[in-house]
């Protein structure tokens, strides 16, 4: 399987605690993150279980939990817990 299939693929999955508690450690941890997520996201709406995907950047080991909707777009606004910390939509 190529990469960019492998990347389309949840990684993983994580209760609605478990992600919010890595999504706020992310945020805290980056401050600039905060803002981006005001911007550019909404809230994300009560689910018990969210995906995790591994983050594509090369190099990052990290994962993307999901932060919230994407505000303009129909996608989910994720963020990497890894060395990167960037966003993506999924």
């Amino acid at each position: 399987m190529t990469s960019n299939v492998g990347q389309s693929y949840p990684y993983t999955s994580e209760t609605e605690t478990e992600r919010a508690a890595a999504v706020a450690a992310v945020v805290a941890a980056r401050d600039e993150l905060a803002g981006k997520l005001a911007a550019e996201s909404r809230p994300l709406d009560h689910n018990e279980r969210w995906w995790v995907w591994k983050c594509p950047t090369l190099g990052c080991a990290g994962l993307l939990h999901a932060a919230g909707y994407a505000a303009d777009l129909h996608a989910v606004f994720v963020i990497c817990d890894g060395t990167c910390g960037k966003t993506y939509l999924r």
